[in-house]
């Protein structure tokens, strides 16, 4: 009997801590939200737990702040062509912050990559 409450107490928490990262969102992901992410992303790369290479150069930093902000965004819209020094891609960003939103209300990002480009 008594491994059996212990089971269903430890099943309970268990349940209740990963309840809100499977639930969906109520509101989407802000602007402001994607920045406070992104500097604790850069913070974490300066601090060298992203290891050498993405501190190489600005762009290297870029790009692994870009795979910590969204692992799963970054692999659509950036991981087969990562950013490269001096390029402005307005249009892959705009997909990558769409994706971010998807994913922050739960949605599919299947069809996030062109999403924007006419």
């Amino acid at each position: 009997m008594n491994s059996l409450i212990c089971f269903v107490v430890i099943s309970s928490l268990f349940f209740s801590f990963s309840t809100p990262i499977l639930a969906k969102s109520q509101e989407p992901i802000s602007d402001a939200g994607i920045r406070q992410k992104k500097l604790q992303c850069y913070a974490d790369i300066d601090s060298g737990m992203w290891g050498w290479s993405c501190k190489s150069s600005m762009i290297a930093r870029e790009n692994c702040a870009l795979r910590c902000l969204s692992p799963p965004c970054y692999e659509i819209i950036y991981e087969t062509d990562p950013l490269e020094e001096g390029e402005k891609d307005s249009i892959r960003g705009q997909e990558y912050k769409y994706c971010m939103h998807k994913l922050s209300l739960g949605e599919s990002i299947d069809n996030v990559k062109g999403a924007f480009s006419h």
